[in-house]
């Protein structure tokens, strides 16, 4: 688009200097503070419900004159945060109808074509799925001369439903249509469509994962990050029918899409808790099947259609053999879900050997990582253990399949840094690396980083995603699967050489 495609001044508004760009849907007016330009809340589609109520996204309405794009969108309506989850998030935004939108931070308007980077949030697809974050603000990222784009998407059962006469996977459809805007509309705003990087964080990350995979999102991304979500915890139709039973058996109606879908939203999300509560009560991989272990009932769906197979499966098969990658995770990832409501202490050695058994780790291989780890109580290892089976060894194998398969280049890291709140416990746990990655120290993170958490690295890592998304080249090593280069982050970062060689064997042919 032109330079002549948009005004940056409008006769209405009395702040003169307010930019304004057109759009697939009409023009819309954002906000420009030190020297970025930053639009709030852009309908990347209609708002899902009413006849849009559990369907496919579909495009916003065209509307005329000028449309104000100020304040964050609300996120998907959702249940409550896990004791102890929310207070780790810094959220700026409460529930609500109108979801499928985005925002976006860029330092110029017109066809400068920046590299663009596009965040998807986590939270377990069913919770949060937000842009609307304090640490996830992008001026950073357009002070270094990258589009950055957040986004929103549907969770729980109104964006992962699964019914024999429904349409799956509507949350990754939502990422899709997100994607499929910028690629339309991103050169409006001083971005190049064909330099985008995807990047996300736990649920975010499978996504991305799962993105590299599914052919509806070819040709919408160059590169992509994986932040601690290498492991698509998918579900498999069979699982997926079976939650989507129980939800209508808690509901009292029939498992159909036309008896969920004519049930109000506030009901199904009673039910979704309730649901909830069921599985964290009783584990039963007879009922559960692979959720039992994952805890994730509304992951998306290896469906055949829009997945049609399992993301690791297609990489080995080349699906991603032109997509540059970056894979990580961090060194004690569970610590986030154990350590602040004092689960870690209640753990006992009964506990560690049934769960390290349900991974199938024998045990002999419990003791040797009481050798890895000296003096660990049973929640110490238990931590441990889960944090390899779920995110580290996975990470492993992603970047190992990717590195065969693909002509494009793999990178691997690992965050090592350690947070010194609750009493120094919280470790280098899950999703502490993302305000560092965003460079966005101090706004909101303190519950989790402290007060003074490390600013070099935060600049150190910034620096290597912003050169990612720009060049392809982080800046360390690429990854091979005999040398496993690995950047260790942490306040002296340095490039190791296969760090998790001796856990690998013990998972070697397990998972």
């Amino acid at each position: 688009m032109s330079e002549q495609s948009f005004s940056t001044k409008h006769p209405l508004d009395s702040h003169t200097s307010d930019p304004i760009v057109r759009t697939e849907s009409g023009d819309i007016r954002g906000r420009t503070a030190d020297d970025v330009h930053v639009f709030k809340g852009v309908p990347f589609a209609a708002p899902p419900f009413g006849p849009n109520y559990l369907r496919p996204p579909q495009p916003p309405v065209h509307w005329g004159g000028v449309h104000d794009t100020l304040s964050f969108g609300p996120k998907s309506p959702q249940v409550p945060y896990p004791p102890g989850i929310a207070d780790g998030l810094a959220e700026l935004v409460s529930t609500g109808e109108d979801c499928l939108t985005l925002n976006i931070w860029t330092p110029g308007l017109g066809t400068a074509e920046r590299p663009v980077m596009v965040w998807i949030p986590g939270g377990m697809f069913e919770f949060h799925a937000t842009g609307a974050v304090a640490y996830y603000n992008g001026s950073r990222f357009a002070r270094d001369g990258v589009v950055c784009v957040t986004i929103n998407y549907r969770v729980g059962a109104q964006g992962f439903l699964y019914v024999d006469d429904g349409i799956p996977n509507l949350g990754l459809l939502d990422q899709i249509a997100a994607l499929e805007w910028v690629h339309k509309n991103i050169a409006a705003f001083g971005g190049d469509p064909g330099r985008v990087t995807i990047f996300g964080e736990s649920a975010g990350a499978m996504s991305v994962a799962t993105l590299l995979a599914v052919p509806k999102a070819k040709g919408l991304f160059r590169r992509a990050i994986v932040q601690s979500g290498s492991n698509p915890k998918l579900n498999s139709t069979a699982t997926a029918k079976r939650i989507g039973q129980r939800l209508a058996e808690i509901l009292g109606i029939e498992a159909t899409w036309e008896a969920i879908s004519t049930t109000p939203s506030d009901q199904i999300l009673h039910a979704q808790a309730q649901l909830r509560d069921e599985l964290v009560g009783r584990p039963d991989p007879t009922f559960w099947g692979e959720v039992a272990l994952s805890f994730i009932p509304w992951a998306p769906t290896i469906d055949g259609d829009i997945i049609p197979v399992h993301p690791m499966d297609a990489i080995r098969a080349g699906a991603a053999a032109d997509i540059d990658l970056v894979v990580g995770s961090n060194t004690e990832e569970t610590r986030l879900f154990l350590v602040p409501d004092g689960s870690i202490d209640r753990i006992t050695e009964e506990n560690l050997s049934a769960i390290a058994g349900m991974y199938g780790l024998l045990p002999e291989g419990i003791d040797a990582y009481r050798e890895l780890h000296p003096g660990a109580s049973p929640g110490e290892l238990f931590s441990a253990i889960q944090t390899d089976w779920f995110w580290r060894i996975p990470a492993i194998r992603f970047a190992d399949a990717h590195a065969e398969a693909a002509r494009a280049l793999t990178y691997m890291y690992e965050f090592a840094w350690q947070s010194p709140q609750m009493g120094g416990r919280l470790g280098a746990s899950h999703s502490l690396e993302i305000p560092f990655v965003f460079d966005t120290l101090g706004l909101g993170t303190e519950p989790l980083l402290g007060p003074t958490p490390a600013q070099e690295l935060a600049d150190t890592m910034h620096r290597a995603w912003v050169a990612f998304a720009t060049t392809g080249d982080p800046g360390w090593p690429k990854y091979n699967a005999s040398g496993r280069s690995t950047m260790h982050f942490n306040m002296a970062s340095r490039a190791v050489n296969n760090p998790l060689n001796k856990k690998l064997r013990l998972w070697e042919n397990l998972h």
